[in-house]
C-alpha cells in the first residue's frame, strides 16, 4: 500500500515537468517559427512525446500559447521587480528596469521573448487574451514613469509605449558582441529623460 501511495504522490511531479517540457518546447518553436506556422504535432516532436498526450496537459494550441505567454511575463516582471526592490529614486528604478527587461528578453529566456511577437494577426479571441496577459506586465512599467517628474503636458502612457516600443523593438536588431542587453536598456532610458528635459 505504501508503494501505491508512493508512486501516487509522484505523479502529479512527473505531469507538471511534462507540461514545463512542452512550454519549453512551444516556446522555441514559437520563436523560430511563429505561433501559426507551428502545430501541436511539432511541439510534441521537440518535446519527445505523443501528440495525443498533449492534450491532457493543453486542451488546445490556444492553451499551449497562452500558457507560455503568461510565463514569459511572469518571468520578465519577477526579473524586473527584483531589479528595482528598494530602490527609491524613480528613474533609476525605471533605468533598472528597462536594464533587467532587456538582460532577461536576451538571456537565453525562450519564454519572455515572445513578448516581442507581433500578435496583431492572431486570431481576435487568442488576442484579447494574449494582449489582457501583456497589459498586466505593461501595468508595471506605467507605474514606474508615474512615479517620474514629468511635465504637465507630457501623457505618460505615451511615454510607456515608446519605451517599451522601443525596448521591444530591439528584437529584431540586437545581435550578441556589441552593446549589452542592459546598456541598450539605460540608452532608451537616458534617452527619454534627456528628452524631457527643459531645453
Amino acid at each position: 500500500m505504501a508503494g501505491k501511495q508512493g508512486k501516487n504522490e509522484d505523479h502529479p511531479h512527473r505531469s507538471d515537468n511534462r507540461r514545463q517540457e512542452l512550454m519549453a518546447a512551444a516556446a522555441h518553436l514559437f520563436n523560430q517559427r511563429g505561433y501559426d506556422a507551428t502545430s501541436m504535432r511539432d511541439i510534441a516532436r521537440e518535446a519527445g512525446m505523443l501528440a495525443g498526450s498533449m492534450y491532457y496537459h493543453f486542451p488546445s494550441k490556444d492553451d499551449l500559447i497562452i500558457a507560455t505567454y503568461e510565463e514569459g511575463t511572469r518571468l520578465i516582471a519577477e526579473a524586473v521587480l527584483k531589479a528595482i526592490s528598494g530602490i527609491e529614486d524613480p528613474w533609476e528604478r525605471l533605468y533598472l528596469a528597462a536594464a533587467a527587461h532587456m538582460e532577461t528578453l536576451f538571456g537565453g529566456n525562450n519564454f519572455s521573448i515572445l513578448l516581442c511577437a507581433d500578435i496583431s494577426r492572431t486570431a481576435p479571441a487568442l488576442r484579447i487574451r494574449l494582449v489582457e496577459k501583456r497589459d498586466r506586465y505593461d501595468a508595471l512599467f506605467m507605474d514606474l514613469i508615474e512615479a517620474l517628474p514629468l511635465p504637465e503636458d507630457v501623457d505618460p502612457t505615451l511615454i510607456r509605449l515608446s519605451l517599451l516600443g522601443s525596448l521591444n523593438w530591439s528584437s529584431s536588431w540586437y545581435r550578441a558582441g556589441g552593446q549589452t542587453p542592459e546598456q541598450i536598456g539605460r540608452f532608451f532610458v537616458r534617452l527619454l529623460k534627456e528628452g524631457l528635459e527643459p531645453q
